[in-house]
């Protein structure tokens, strides 16, 4: 059944209940009780059908909303809030307007946001990719002919346009620098293996210390999550280990501020006992204390390339999808131990 087609009346009859049952399930009313509430929706999102909140008016006259939605997998790290800005630069300029949502790595939270974006009839939507989240997860906005553009994280099978950041390239510079200061021991703190980008960097990482003639050593991988805290928990247990790392590379910069920290309270100093690099270059980078060595990413830029993309999109009508890679550079600061105070610079 398409979902274009899809009515109320065909909902009730799947789910075996009245029409003004469902209705007051799209309503959001207290009068229906959790488990028809729970399989009306289940209906619902089976059959792909979207409840328009006055927005079907809209595009039944064929005039497109001036709404992007944007959502991100976790808004309290700071990339996603330059990301929001850089995406926000493109679309105010063009007359849209951003409405971003955040799902902290909630795959069911996620299909929420993304119906009640729907709902307010969307005209293209950005998505930095909850962890876990699959190709089908897309396929009803495929479907539907939204423009979709993953940000990030991509999703193979998709059949969305993705910009993405060169994760291998990051990661192998930051191991190739730390080798070339010395280090033999070298850590890979953050992220999960079920993220997309985990493979990439852990690769990266692979690569670089063989290339470096270190050897490649699973005791010195330590995956968390990719937050500040994270950070702290991974930073832990690489201290716990019989033979420990002098160094690491980060999941991200979120994660390089938790092994900081952590650093600071096990009485050890980051760039003097313990050389740190992360991989984003936000925008408190570089004037933390000591200031982060980092993958440069551009994350204000990204957010404006993903929202160039994502007009052309929706300007093209049927858009063919596009993946692109964008390029990182290693910025070295103080905390890989590198340079004195003030003298960062910079590696292509």
């Amino acid at each position: 059944m398409s979902a274009a087609r899809v009515t109320v009346i065909d909902i009730a009859k799947a789910a075996g209940v009245s029409k003004s049952t469902v209705s007051l399930v799209l309503q959001g009313s207290s009068l229906v009780n959790e488990v028809t509430r729970a399989k009306v929706t289940a209906v619902m999102r089976e059959l792909g059908y979207v409840y328009n909140r006055g927005a079907a008016n809209l595009r039944q006259s064929s005039a497109k909303s001036r709404i992007v939605g944007v959502v991100v997998n976790d808004l309290t790290n700071g990339f996603f809030a330059e990301v929001a800005v850089g995406v926000d630069m493109v679309v105010q300029s063009a007359g849209f307007v951003q409405f971003l949502a955040n799902t902290n790595e909630s795959v069911d939270r996620q299909l929420e946001v993304i119906a009640s974006m729907r709902e307010h009839g969307i005209s293209g939507l950005i998505v930095s990719p909850a962890r876990g989240s699959k190709a089908a997860d897309f396929k009803p906005l495929v479907n539907a002919g939204i423009p979709v553009v993953l940000m990030v994280r991509n999703i193979q099978g998709s059949k969305v346009s993705s910009i993405t950041s060169d994760n291998h390239a990051g990661i192998y510079a930051a191991v190739e620098h730390l080798a070339s200061l010395g280090h033999r021991r070298i850590a890979f703190f953050g992220g999960f293996p079920d993220m997309s980008i985990f493979d990439e960097r852990l690769a990266g990482y692979r690569d670089g210390l063989i290339a470096a003639g270190l050897g490649f050593d699973e005791e010195l991988v330590f995956p968390s999550a990719p937050s500040r805290a994270g950070g702290v928990e991974a930073l832990g247990r690489a201290l716990s280990i019989a033979d420990r790392p002098t160094a690491c590379v980060s999941f991200n910069d979120a994660v390089a501020f938790g092994v900081c920290d952590g650093l600071r309270s096990h009485r050890l100093e980051p760039g003097a006992d313990f050389a740190v690099v992360g991989f984003d270059d936000v925008i408190e980078a570089k004037s933390t204390v000591p200031a982060l060595t980092t993958i440069s990413v551009d994350p204000q830029g990204m957010g404006r390339r993903a929202a160039q993309l994502l007009l052309k999109q929706i300007n093209a009508g049927k858009p063919e999808p596009e993946s692109l890679v964008g390029a990182v550079r290693l910025v070295v600061r103080e905390s890989c131990g590198a340079t004195k105070a003030g003298s960062g610079s910079q590696a292509s």
